[in-house]
Parts: C-alpha cells; sequence; structure tokens
C-alpha cells in the first residue's frame, strides 16, 4: 500500500500557501520513478504576491545593520545544521542521491559557506573617502540591489540555493526563488527552517516549472535575476531581463577540459579523474569528463580509466555507491542519446547502458577515439560519460581544450611547474586546477566565461556581485 504523496507549498511573505488557481505537478523519485509529491504550478499572481513581499520587506531589510544580517545567516545555518538528517533525507529523496556520502561531502560545505557569507555581511569594501577635487570629498557606498529573482537547478538544490540566497541576503537584498520543478522539496523546507529567523518577505520560494521562472524573471519588481542552468535558459532569461535593464547573474553550462601529460601520475590522476568525473552521476558543470591526454600514454591511461569505470559502483540498492540515478527520465534519454548517437570511430570502453529498468541510473561510462567535433566533445553530456581524446603536444592540448563554447573549469596534469603556469595563464576558463579537479572552497570564486555565463558565486566576488556601487560628493 503506497501513502499518498507528499503536498508542497509555496512559502510567500512568511506563510506557505497553495497556487493561486490551485494547479499543481507531480514530483517523481529518480530512484523509483514513483510519484512522492505534488507542488504547486505557480503562475503570474503567485510570482506577483512573492515580488510584492520581497519589495515590502527590503527596506526593513536593506537597514539592517550589517552585524544582524551576518547573525540571522549564522542562526540559518545553524538551524540547519541542528535538522540536517531531515535536509538531507529530503535532498536525497529529490535527487537519488547516497544519504552517507552527501552528508559527507555536501551538508559541511552548505553550512560553510552560509557562515562564510555571514561573515562577508560585515566585510562590504569601497575606495577610501578622499578629495579627489579641491574642496570637495568623495565616497563610495555599497548598497544592495534590490529584490532578487533566483532560480536554482536540479543537480544540488539546497547547496545552489544557498549559492545563491546567502550572498543576496548578507548584502541586504530580498528574494524570491524558483527551485526546479523536479526538486522543490529540500527547498520548501529551506524556507520552513528559514522562516523562524528572518522577518516576513525577506525569502520567499516559488514553485513552478520553465514559465512560472520567465514570469519571475520578467516582473517589473526584481531588480536583478539569478540563473544556474543551461545555455538555453540563460539566453532567455538574459533576454527576457533587457527589457526592463535588469542586472542578470548566470552560470550556465561547462565541459571542464582535463589535461593529463605524460609525466603525470597516471594511476593517481586516472583515480581521481573517476570520482571527479563519475561524482554525482556526472551532473555537475564542472565534472571532469571531457578528458585529453598526451598520445604517448593515452592507452594506459584508457585501459584503467575503464578499470575504474567497471568498478564503480551504482544502482538500485547497491551498497557504497559513488552515485545514485540521472535526475529525471528526461535527463536519462538525454544522457543515452548521447552514447547511441555516437559516430563510428568512437569506441565505448566501459559502460554505455542502463542499469536496471526502475529508476534513473547509467553506468559509468568511458568512450575514446573521439574527434574534437564529435557532438559528445562539443557539447555537454551532463551523466557519468567520460571522453577521452588524445594530444600530441601542449600546443594540440590547448587548442582542443579551448575549442569549446564553453568556459567554467578546467584541469591540468603534469610535475612541469613551468608548463602549469603556462596552461593555467592560456586556458580560457575561469577556474584551472592543477593536478586536482573540482575541489571548491567558499573563499573562491566561481563561475565562468563565453557561454557559461557570467558573475561569479562563492567568494568575495560573489558577494560583491549583489551590491551597487553609489558615489557621494559633498562640498567642504
Amino acid at each position: 500500500m503506497t501513502s499518498e504523496p507528499r503536498r508542497l507549498r509555496n512559502y510567500i511573505n512568511g506563510e506557505f500557501r497553495d497556487a493561486a488557481d490551485g494547479r499543481t505537478m507531480d514530483v517523481i523519485d529518480p530512484a523509483t520513478e514513483e510519484v512522492y509529491a505534488t507542488a504547486p504550478l505557480s503562475g503570474a499572481a503567485d510570482v506577483d504576491a512573492a515580488a510584492q513581499a520581497a519589495a515590502a520587506a527590503f527596506p526593513g531589510w536593506r537597514d539592517a545593520t550589517p552585524g544582524a544580517r551576518q547573525l540571522a545567516l549564522l542562526k540559518i545555518a545553524d538551524a540547519l545544521e541542528s535538522r540536517a538528517d531531515e535536509l538531507l533525507e529530503t535532498e536525497c529523496r529529490d535527487t537519488g542521491k547516497p544519504l552517507e556520502l552527501t552528508r559527507e561531502e555536501e551538508l559541511p560545505m552548505m553550512l560553510d559557506q552560509i557562515r562564510f557569507f555571514a561573515g562577508a555581511a560585515r566585510m562590504l569594501e569601497g575606495k577610501s573617502a578622499g578629495e579627489y577635487m579641491d574642496g570637495l570629498t568623495s565616497y563610495v557606498r555599497r548598497e544592495p540591489i534590490g529584490v532578487c529573482a533566483q532560480v536554482t537547478p536540479w543537480n544540488y538544490p539546497v547547496m545552489m540555493a544557498i549559492w545563491k540566497f546567502a550572498p543576496a541576503l548578507a548584502a541586504g537584498n530580498t528574494v524570491v526563488l524558483k527551485p526546479s520543478d523536479t526538486t522543490p522539496a529540500a527547498t520548501v523546507l529551506l524556507a520552513e527552517i528559514m522562516g523562524g529567523i528572518l522577518p516576513k518577505g525577506v525569502f520567499n520560494v516559488v514553485c513552478g516549472d520553465r514559465d512560472t521562472g520567465r514570469l519571475m524573471v520578467e516582473h517589473p519588481t526584481p531588480a536583478m535575476a539569478s540563473i544556474t542552468g543551461s545555455v538555453r535558459a540563460g539566453t532567455e532569461v538574459a533576454g527576457s531581463a533587457a527589457k526592463d535593464v535588469k542586472r542578470v547573474h548566470l552560470e550556465l553550462g561547462g565541459k571542464a577540459p582535463v589535461i593529463v601529460f605524460d609525466d603525470a601520475d597516471i594511476p593517481k590522476a586516472v583515480e581521481d579523474i573517476a570520482v571527479a568525473g563519475y561524482f554525482n552521476a556526472g551532473q555537475d558543470c564542472t565534472a571532469a569528463t571531457r578528458v585529453l591526454v598526451h598520445e604517448s600514454v593515452h592507452d594506459e591511461f584508457v585501459s584503467a580509466l575503464a578499470k575504474a569505470a567497471a568498478e564503480t559502483k551504482t544502482g538500485p540498492g547497491e551498497a557504497d555507491a559513488l552515485y545514485g540515478p540521472l535526475n529525471n527520465a528526461a535527463q536519462l534519454e538525454r544522457v543515452a542519446g548521447f552514447v547511441d548517437r555516437l559516430p563510428a570511430h568512437a569506441r565505448v570502453e566501459a559502460g554505455g547502458r542502463r542499469i536496471g529498468d526502475k529508476g534513473y541510473y547509467y553506468a559509468a561510462t568511458v568512450v575514446s577515439g573521439l574527434k574534437q567535433d564529435d557532438e559528445i566533445i562539443q557539447n555537454e553530456v551532463f551523466g557519468p560519460v567520460i571522453t577521452v581524446q588524445s594530444f600530441a603536444d601542449e600546443d594540440q592540448a590547448l587548442a582542443f581544450a579551448n575549442g569549446v563554447q564553453y568556459a567554467l573549469a578546467s584541469s591540468v596534469w603534469t610535475k612541469d611547474h613551468g608548463r602549469a603556469m603556462r596552461l593555467s595563464k592560456a586556458l580560457d576558463f575561469g577556474c584551472v586546477w592543477i593536478n586536482t579537479h573540482i575541489p571548491l572552497v567558499a573563499e573562491m570564486p566561481h563561475g565562468g566565461f563565453k557561454k557559461s555565463g557570467y558573475g561569479k558565486d562563492l567568494s568575495s566576488y560573489g558577494f560583491d556581485d549583489y551590491t551597487r556601487i553609489k558615489h557621494v560628493m559633498t562640498a567642504l
């Protein structure tokens, strides 16, 4: 006997509400393909109510002292930590992630990121006051922007929400946030936990689909739109925001090159790259899924990586699984489609298949023999599929690495310090790791170039993105 689906509701102006017109959408458990919850399918009336609530709350939150905003964020971190079991169970039901691995790898980072931005609230910086013209003193004010419309993805629902609301709130903005339509439950729980700490209207959650997100971005009240998602979604947001000159913050797709030279520690590189490529089923815009290997060690590397893939655990009920299912049926179809359409010159060295017939599981996959213009090289797969290309020299490795539309993250594996420094300068990516791939810290910026978007998450740079600069000049 199955239980009734859980009923999720929007969080607007400090209270939970159904969609104004009563519409709902099903939320699917990716591990079982069963409906486990329903969420509001919000429309214009819901978006307007949330925007008005955020606008009404803005003056009070803007004028709160940095110390008061810091204290609120610290209380939020403590509250999330105290309800970590409930939050993790909800997140893992939404995403299918392994529970204990998520507890170990994601929870500490999420709490640390909130606490980092709590500290940042008291570290607003600007040029020192001075007389840059005779008889006149100038100084700079850093101010919050206003209401921020934020849209988060399904790969890291809570963490991506934190990356958005924490700097926004720390700077004095108010927020209307829409989680992905496939993973709304953890964000609704987040609103419940935060609700007793923040003033009404400072943080609002509106559930819905792509159209709901479009309504948020097009609403005249928000002064900023921030999204983590696909290039297509980012392009649409930027176009919509341009109509009333909203500030836009975009963290979009990635296709991270992983350049392995012949002097690298190959066994260690294989081990680390396999984890960085398959973690979270490769559903990470920085995932180590596009490997470029020097031709002299190519065959050795491919053989070792194929063995590592075969030993990578996933699937229903699999103990010690590195990753769970893909997030939804459409994503499973997308990942399988890339492999099914491989050109004749490509070779599937491991995986390349769905696991089981229940749940969106896909085997850890390695594909070799690829050319630079192949579809699977040029486009983001966002799944547990690592491609391997061969290169002859440093110049060719760099040309292959930079020869895609994305520019988010990259890594270089070599013992040659000079080579590492040359490539870190020449690689056209927002992050370059050397002899590692995927670690993130709250103090350092995350964000890319080209079609990977613009603006930074994390760090003081991410905090600055949620502020505006005002020059004040006074006659002496």
